[in-house]
Formats: C-alpha cells, structure tokens, sequence
C-alpha cells in the first residue's frame, strides 16, 4: 500500500514512524512533514489545511488510504472532501469532528445523553460571562470554544485570572473566532487521563492509556501548552477503572454521536478525569493526541494498517489490537519562550547521538532541514520517548536522549513520569 499522513508534528511522525514498519506498506509520503519524517516518508510541501491539493496529491499518487494527524483540516472537512472524489481516508467527518472543533457542541451532547461530565455554562456575551465568575468559587474553569491548539483552556485558580482569561478570550479575541463563544466549567478533581479508541460507528478498539503533562513547568506549573511529555500506561487507571472509563464515556459518546446523526469514525480521543465519583469526560479531541501518540505506537504490536482499515471499512466488531506491557515515556524539548514568544531557526545538534541510543526514539515536532542542518521550527521541537520493562528505565532512556540533544533555548521538564515512579518504582 502507498499511505498519506498529513501534518507535521510529532503525532504524524510517529505515525509515519510506525506505518513505514508495516510490511502491508510499499512506501509513506507526507505533507507538509518535517525533518524527522523525511527520515521515513517522502515528503510533499501542501499545507495540513490545502484540502484540494492534499486530494490532488492522493489522486496523482495513487494513494490507497489517507491518514489526517491535526484537528484543523478535520474540521475543515478534509474526510468529506476525500470521500467525495472516493478516495478512502481515516478519520471522522466535519459533522462528526465537532466534537473537538466546538467544545459547546461536546458538552451540550455529553449532558444531553447523561454521559458523566463536570457542570457547565456556555456565554457569547463578555459581560454575562464575567457576571457569571463573580459568583464562582475557585478554581475556574474557563474555555475558549473553538480550536486553539492546545491553549484554550484556563484552569484559574482565582476569580481574577477566570475574569482575564474571558477577556483574553471574549474582548481581546487571543484565540479569533474560536472564543467567540465560552464555556465556563466545573473544576474536577482528580488525575486526567488520555483514553484513545479506534472508533467506527458504534463498535471501537481501545488503545493503552497515556497520562499527559499539559503545564509549561515542572510541578505542573505555568500555563498550559500541547504537551509536554507523557508516559504510558498509567497506573491511576486501573483495567478496572479503564473498562468503568469505556462503558460509561467512550462508549455512549459514539452511541450519542449516531443518534445524532453523525456517526463517528475515526481515533476517538477522550480526556477523561479520575474524581472520587467515577471517571467524567473533561473534553474530547477527534484525532491521535499529541503527544500521546509518541507513547502509545511504540508499544503497539498489531499492524496499525490492520486498523486503520478495519475502522475506515467499519469492520472492528471483535478487533483487538495487542500492546507491549514495556512503559514507554516521552519528554518534549521546546523552544525558549514557549508556549509564549519564541524564536525558530536554531540549529539542533546531537540528533544521530540520541537516535542511536537503545530504546530511545526522537519524534520531531517541528523542524526543518536546510543546508544539511536541522533547524527548530515552532515551541514543541522533539519528543523522546524512551522504552524499558519499568518507568524507570523507560525514564532513564527518554533523558538521555535529552541530554544527547541541545539547541539553544532548549528547555523540557524535569518531573515526566515523577507519579508513575512515585506509584509503581
């Protein structure tokens, strides 16, 4: 087979990463790419967002199955487009992809079906919204409704930084049209997890769980980015508490999501919070997280073609796909200043040193290549994911990858996995 994966991020390198591993796959080609995935795909230089010359490409390529990694051309409609010229693709539709692209759609369908989540409030007026904070206890919750990849979220912990992030939102319009409109939460208490499952209709195949590091600092401290580091599996979430996570979230969002009228096909992304009542749904994304994806494709032992196939054919009835039990961590070195002002353009060395270290993989997040250099390219540069038989060796192995790999202003957290070891080493 000939597969197109679209992005640039760490998410699609690994996923390019593991389909050029496939012995179903004659070759990979990507766009736009980066650096890292030259390594293993043929690149093409078409925005993420250039729906018509992505499906131009998949035409003129011959291209068997198209895999979308980034929220915004699913939002856009890339997979209607796709289906459209009859070209097969993975991953949900425009009507289905609402689940990401409009938070107030998500939690509106989540209380519509009594699926568990925390309590909200939706404001298109700046002056209802701030109306509504003064009454609140801290922490707050406060959301922009659209994509803002990854920094729409504020978890303020007083009234005065929920007021601000409704004017950064409403007023000062940080995040364009996607906060326009609000949603106001419930803060919940407890650990979040990452639960992704391949998802066709009403049937699903669950992956391993990740855990996320969202805050720019250790100690889950300074504001929230796309993520800085993960690890896999999770020992807060017991199988016990998984299959709880499943049947009462997962499960009932893809039954929801057809009585809608909007079947769902694709990777159904749940950030799920552990409270002390049962897990709630805190948010869905309608793609592979990132950067979850760069610890759970590692560990994954079924050919993922036999997945995605099985999704988009809508064939994963009794599918089940086989994980390695290794742990798999990933920290992610960004730019100075992110998730902030940064400067791109700086050159990384100590790439092939890490690279060669056992178990260690570096997934590029955003860099390019010019003049034999490789250069930053965005705020989350890398990820390296180390694997080991405990969090600790898998730790261990994704640091000193890090420590192989310097650009100047690099910086990563410290503290990856600290609850993992803290709970099982």
């Amino acid at each position: 087979m000939k597969i197109l994966v679209v992005g640039s991020g760490g998410r699609e390198h690994a996923l390019a990463w593991q389909l050029a591993r496939s012995p179903r796959v004659k070759s990979v080609l990507c766009a736009p790419a980066n650096a890292g995935i030259a390594q293993v795909a043929q690149c093409r230089p078409i925005p993420s967002t250039d729906v018509a010359g992505l499906a131009a490409l998949a035409r003129g390529e011959g291209v068997d199955l198209t895999v979308v990694g980034p929220e915004a051309p699913l939002a856009a409609g890339i997979v209607d487009a796709f289906r459209a010229e009859g070209l097969r693709i993975f991953g949900p539709d425009r009507a289905a992809a609402a689940l990401e692209s409009s938070k107030v759609f998500a939690k509106q369908l989540l209380q519509k079906y009594n699926i568990p989540t925390g309590g909200f409030a939706v404001f298109e007026e700046a002056d209802k919204a701030l109306a509504y904070v003064a009454t609140l206890e801290p922490p707050i919750v406060v959301k922009a409704d659209g994509l803002a990849a990854g920094k729409g979220v504020t978890v303020a912990a007083t009234r005065e930084e929920a007021e601000a992030a409704v004017r950064a939102a409403m007023t000062e319009g940080v995040f364009g049209e996607a906060g326009r409109r609000v949603v106001i939460e419930e803060f919940l208490e407890g650990p979040e997890v990452s639960v992704m499952a391949f998802a066709a209709g009403e049937e699903m195949a669950p992956m391993v769980p990740a855990q996320d590091h969202k805050a720019v600092l250790d100690g889950d401290r300074g504001p929230n980015t796309g993520g800085m580091g993960c690890y896999s599996p999770v020992p807060a979430l017991s199988d016990a508490l998984l299959d709880q996570a499943l049947e009462t979230i997962v499960r009932p969002t893809l039954a929801a999501m057809a009585a809608e009228g909007r079947p769902y096909c694709g990777v159904l992304y749940g950030g799920i919070i552990l409270t002390a009542d049962g897990p709630k749904a805190l948010e869905f994304n309608c793609r592979f997280g990132d950067p979850e994806t760069q610890v759970v494709l590692p560990r994954l032992e079924t050919d993922l073609v036999d997945l995605l196939e099985a999704t988009v054919e809508g064939e994963l009835g009794g599918v089940q796909a086989r994980w390695s039990p290794q742990r798999a961590v990933c920290v992610v070195m960004a730019s100075a200043g992110y998730p902030d002002h940064y400067e791109t353009g700086k050159e990384i060395y100590g790439l092939e040193d890490a690279q060669a270290l056992p178990d260690v993989i570096v997934f590029h997040a955003a860099t390019r290549a010019r003049d034999g250099r490789t250069l930053t390219a965005g705020g989350r540069v890398l990820g390296v994911t180390g694997l080991g038989n405990s969090y600790r060796a898998a730790r261990d192995r994704a640091y000193s990858g890090v420590a192989r790999i310097r650009f100047e202003g690099a910086h990563c957290r410290r503290d990856i996995a600290a609850r993992a070891l803290a709970a099982n080493d």
